[in-house]
């Protein structure tokens, strides 16, 4: 059994794929997709589908990480397109982006804090935060 301070063999795979990746911030994943001068970038949900009942990030494709690897082609087939990858955390969607980097992929980042960080810094209209 591992002590308290030892670190998980998942949160060691994550932490290695993320010395590998890009990782964006809500703030810039907000501007980039309201920039007016280039084209948004695709954002990926990795999340499995009964995760998106929380929501998701408007614009975005649901692609489960599951799939990724084997549908990506199909839907962003231009290897050099800007692609971000969220998830509920941010963990899943860094291992999908160090997937699509070993895959050729260019332009990828991940959502730091995934979804999760999404919701916080864009909370619902019409709710108190």
């Amino acid at each position: 059994m591992s002590s308290p301070n030892q670190k998980s063999r998942f949160a060691a795979l994550v932490a290695d794929a993320k010395k590998r990746i890009q990782e964006i911030t809500t703030d810039g994943l907000r501007a980039r997709l309201s920039r007016t001068d280039a084209a948004p970038p695709l954002v990926i949900d990795v999340r499995e589908t009964p995760e998106t009942a929380r929501g998701r990030i408007p614009g975005a494709v649901l692609l489960p990480r599951g799939l990724l690897e084997g549908g990506i082609e199909e839907i962003a087939p231009d290897p050099d397109a800007e692609i971000v990858l969220y998830c509920a955390g941010g963990n899943r969607s860094a291992l999908s982006a160090d997937n699509l980097v070993r895959m050729g992929y260019t332009r990828v980042s991940s959502l730091a804090g995934g979804f999760a960080a999404w919701q916080a810094a864009n909370p619902p209209k019409g709710r108190e935060a």
